[in-house]
């Protein structure tokens, strides 16, 4: 019978790692296993007692039980981004080593090859996520963005465990194989959530285009009307619905048949 017990998780990977020659990847390696050390060093999260499989670009570790979910979010994650600035300082853009990593905190048991439960899958799926891959890619300059689960968004970002502020996460949707849920990223020295996701951050005019011989222009204002037929026409106005508020600045005349028997009535709209 499997041994139940709920763990704290950590995957890292490396972007472009298969792009560069023997000699980078050589340097990379060395760099990712020493980083990860060093930040865990200084943020007392014990590295000699993590559970690691290492796969040449990536790490997935199980740390002890009871490490600080707080520690390896927040300041663990701080000094890995420095050490990957201090890293990547006049190096070659290409020959930068970037990251992407994830945190989660769940079910995951020793294994005959590793760890079994839902959370090392999950975890899995986060990092290989096609938005966290987007949001590296969209930050040209950054050297990590971080994925956190929905559990470890709640419990510690949320609750304010952190300096991390949770404004600084971006809720996005992982849908990869058969895993699909919420994550939330962070990329240091981005503004998360103006990163060009691709579908993730698809507006309503992509997802809701106008029909073919209608296109649409938007004024100043971001409303968008009818173009006229022909080469510089007039924008047609949309009819108004019968049942339509009015608009401020809209002048109303009312026509009346007839004699009105209304003492004291006011008519019209008075602004």
């Amino acid at each position: 019978m499997a041994t139940f017990g709920r763990r704290l998780l950590l995957a890292v990977d490396a972007k472009g790692y298969g792009g560069v020659d023997v000699v980078t990847q050589r340097q990379l390696q060395e760099a990712i296993q020493r980083l990860l050390a060093e930040s865990a060093a200084a943020t007392g999260l014990a590295w000699e007692r993590w559970e690691k499989q290492v796969g040449g670009d990536s790490v997935f570790a199980v740390l002890p039980e009871g490490a600080s979910e707080p520690d390896l979010v927040d300041p663990f994650m701080r000094q890995l981004e420095a050490g990957l600035r201090e890293f990547n300082r006049n190096r070659v853009r290409e020959a930068w080593l970037r990251l992407r990593a994830a945190v989660h905190f769940g079910t995951a048991s020793p294994a005959a090859n590793g760890f079994e439960g839902r959370a090392p899958v999950e975890i899995g799926r986060m990092l290989d996520s096609r938005v966290l891959k987007a949001a590296l890619a969209a930050a040209p300059d950054a050297c990590l963005a971080l994925a956190v689960s929905a559990t470890v968004f709640n419990d510690v970002i949320g609750e304010a465990y952190t300096t991390i502020r949770a404004q600084e996460f971006r809720e996005v949707r992982v849908a990869e194989k058969e895993y699909a849920g919420r994550a939330w990223i962070r990329v240091p020295g981005y503004d998360a959530k103006a990163l060009d996701l691709g579908e993730e951050g698809t507006g309503e005019a992509a997802r809701h285009p106008a029909a073919p011989g209608h296109a649409g222009r938007t004024g100043h204002a971001g409303r968008t009307g009818s173009a006229g037929s022909g080469g510089g026409g007039t924008a047609t106005p949309a009819a108004r619905p019968s049942n339509a508020s009015t608009a401020p600045g809209d002048t109303v005349v009312q026509v009346i048949s007839g004699t009105v028997h209304a003492e004291g009535a006011v008519f019209g709209i008075s602004k």
